[in-house]
């Protein structure tokens, strides 16, 4: 079991530096991630609208006459996919349940960076000293929170166990 966890560490380890290394290649950054947050912030700025607040998105940016945030790497969600795609590409089990996993996963902390995004929007416009204090510390934490939360789901409900050698 220690050398499993020792196994599993070395990967997730090795995933995240490569992961994180080409998120942050400047290609990469213009051409996948910047475009991938203006539709990000373009999603909660609909959010946004129907619930009555009258925003406009620009690139990345949710503007009104009285509040604005500017969507950037860090607030996008992409580290906490990246966490959970090292976790799972690491964790012995089948391709399929790696790529369902990864799917759902991403998709399910997208949906809570959108709400991430709408409320911190709402505080910094109703209440900036709770903006602060949730966009530095409770926003973040809670989406780290997530990301491992879906990771410990996952191995439970979708990823196959390893089947022990009887001579071990």
């Amino acid at each position: 079991m220690k050398n499993a966890s020792n196994v599993f560490l070395i990967k997730f380890a090795v995933v995240i530096v490569v992961a994180f290394f080409i998120v942050t290649l400047g290609p990469v950054n213009d051409r996948v991630i910047v475009p991938f947050t203006a539709q990000l912030s373009s999603v909660s700025g609909q959010v946004l609208r129907l619930l009555g607040q009258n925003v406009t998105v620009s690139g990345t940016t949710i503007f009104s006459s009285g509040f604005s945030v500017d969507v950037r790497n860090g607030c996008n969600g992409v580290e906490a996919i990246l966490i959970l795609v090292a976790a799972m590409v690491a964790y012995p089990a089948s391709l399929q349940a790696r790529l369902l996993g990864i799917l759902l996963g991403s998709v399910a902390l997208e949906i809570l960076n959108v709400i991430r995004i709408v409320s911190l929007y709402l505080l910094g416009f109703y209440n900036r000293e709770l903006f602060d204090l949730f966009h530095s510390a409770v926003w973040q934490v809670l989406i780290i929170l997530a990301s491992v939360g879906i990771f410990v789901v996952w191995t439970i409900r979708f990823a196959r166990r390893p089947v022990r050698d009887a001579h071990s």
